[in-house]
């Protein structure tokens, strides 16, 4: 008599807490706005509105949905009126939208917006690829900025870009970066992150940025990784700030992304991905693994593609089923 067929294990982090880790961690999804920028098609209001939806059913509380950037800048963003105002109801979830001005700001306000995002390079050459300006102009245009939302009573996130390696200058000044962290924090921002724009830091490079950030009067607390995963360190590099003391992480489902002014830069580290290594490292995150490899598939249907950057999506649905053979 022939043995039935044994009940696959379905795949899941296997827990094994590691020394120092902290209890909880804050995912900051930029998938609607950084992941969905540089998309050739255009994409449709409603498929925007339905991914954030999505995305908070999965458990996400920071979702970064839009940017109010002028349309010759991001033409695949010029719906951000529409979009923001339609994620009003999603109770205890913070929408971000990215403001790029003060013109930014007030179109973000009359949209309904409680939280805006402000962005910064820590290089001239970037400032002046990706936000039109010189590099100090562009950080005094962002403070003024913050101030600005703050008095009316908003939240607000800062961005330095370029914080670890730039393709036209290569490695970036530390002493700039910190500079750059502490003026956003100094003019209002909550939290300033990170931005490994091209993916070339690695463990060690940010180790040792988180200290001498924290050295220079900016402690890992106040501070957020942005990382790309252009060089596969994205995930190691989360370890690494792990143990320097930074509790906040960006992200984008399906590894979604890329920045258009950033040559080489590819997508940004997946959001399933990143859950599953927090999981495994027993910290809590409040995200649906299973709720979240399915808006990857979702959104990877809605543009056109068999499947995304995300190895944790692509691997969950190519395990056996439980019941398979």
């Amino acid at each position: 008599m022939s043995t039935p067929p044994r009940e696959r294990w379905r795949p899941r982090p296997i827990v094994e807490r590691m020394e120092r880790a902290p209890e909880r961690v804050r995912i900051y999804e930029v998938g609607p706005r950084d992941g969905l920028q540089a998309e050739p098609a255009v994409i449709p209001a409603r498929t925007k509105i339905e991914l954030c939806r999505r995305l908070a059913a999965a458990g996400l509380r920071d979702i970064e949905a839009t940017s109010f950037v002028p349309p010759s800048w991001i033409p695949q963003l010029t719906d951000a009126a529409e979009v923001l105002p339609a994620l009003a109801d999603l109770d205890g979830v913070r929408t971000v939208a990215l403001v790029p001005n003060r013109r930014g700001l007030d179109r973000a306000v009359e949209a309904g917006a409680r939280h805006v995002a402000v962005v910064v390079s820590a290089t001239e050459s970037f400032a002046r690829a990706n936000l039109n300006a010189a590099r100090q102009a562009a950080l005094d245009t962002a403070t003024e900025v913050t101030r600005a939302a703050r008095e009316q009573g908003l939240g607000v996130r800062g961005y330095v870009s370029m914080a670890f390696g730039d393709p036209w200058e290569g490695p970036v000044d530390r002493a700039v970066v910190a500079a750059t962290a502490a003026a956003l924090l100094a003019a209002g921002c909550s939290t300033v992150a990170l931005g490994d724009t091209i993916g070339v830091a690695t463990p060690g490079h940010v180790h040792a940025i988180v200290r001498d950030l924290a050295a220079l009067g900016v402690p890992a607390g106040d501070l957020a990784l942005h990382l790309h995963d252009t060089y596969g360190q994205a995930l190691a590099n989360v370890v690494a700030a792990l143990d320097a003391g930074v509790r906040e992480f960006d992200s984008s489902v399906g590894g979604l992304g890329r920045c258009p002014y950033a040559r080489g830069a590819t997508g940004n580290l997946a959001t399933e991905d990143l859950v599953w290594l927090l999981h495994g490292m027993g910290i809590a995150t409040g995200a649906d693994l299973d709720a979240l490899a399915g808006v990857s598939r979702w959104i990877g249907a809605q543009l056109g593609r068999a499947g995304l950057p995300s190895r944790v999506t692509t691997a969950l649905a190519a395990a056996v089923p439980a019941t398979g053979r």
